[in-house]
């Protein structure tokens, strides 16, 4: 029985070499590697683009905490005001019956008008602190879907990799070099400012 194999190994693995090039074996490669770092860019513009969108709902939902806080400001303040006009309107009853009304009515209407602006003062911090935070989460919004669209490019560049990868088209593997350097460039944009 022979020790080593009957086959030349060496004369074997340069007609597979062979074979390989001939058949594609470096385009494929590039193929491979391409599409490996376009993999790696979905996955992290993906990751982004969740981050993004969940930060924006917090902000959302902190914006609407604010919005009801205003809102129960204003109810207050509203309540505050009506105070005051029962305090007039009793005043009033006074001086219709020709009596002095007594200084109690007065001190409680300037009291409820002071604490009506203090009321007011409130709701309109509560009011921009809205406005802040909406704003931000409009911000973080339009990065979110530059971040997916960069994913659905990424999909896209893929996907023609494979096709290139399949059918031996360079000119399909160059549209989706192309298009994953698209998908960068808006992975990209949000990071510049």
């Amino acid at each position: 029985m022979p020790e080593g194999p009957e086959v030349d190994t060496d004369k074997l693995h340069e007609t597979i070499s062979e074979t390989l090039e001939k058949e594609g074996g470096t385009f494929l490669k590039r193929i491979a590697l391409t599409t490996a770092v376009l993999a790696a860019f979905a996955a992290v513009a993906a990751l982004q683009a969740g981050a993004t969108v969940n930060e924006a709902l917090l902000l959302k939902t902190e914006a609407t905490r604010a919005q009801a806080e205003a809102s129960d400001q204003w109810a207050f303040y509203q309540a505050k005001g009506i105070k005051a006009e029962v305090q007039d309107a009793s005043r009033e009853a006074w001086l219709a019956a020709n009596r002095m009304p007594p200084d109690e009515f007065e001190r409680s209407a300037a009291r409820y008008a002071h604490e009506q602006e203090d009321i007011q003062k409130a709701a309109k911090v509560k009011e921009a602190e809205r406005d802040e935070k909406s704003h931000e989460a409009d911000l973080l919004v339009a990065r979110h879907h530059g971040f997916a669209n960069a994913v659905a490019l990424f999909q896209v560049a893929i996907a023609l990799g494979a096709v290139a990868a399949l059918t031996g088209a360079s000119a399909v593997w160059w549209g989706s070099v192309v298009t994953g350097l698209a998908g960068i460039i808006l992975f990209s944009q949000p990071f510049l400012y």
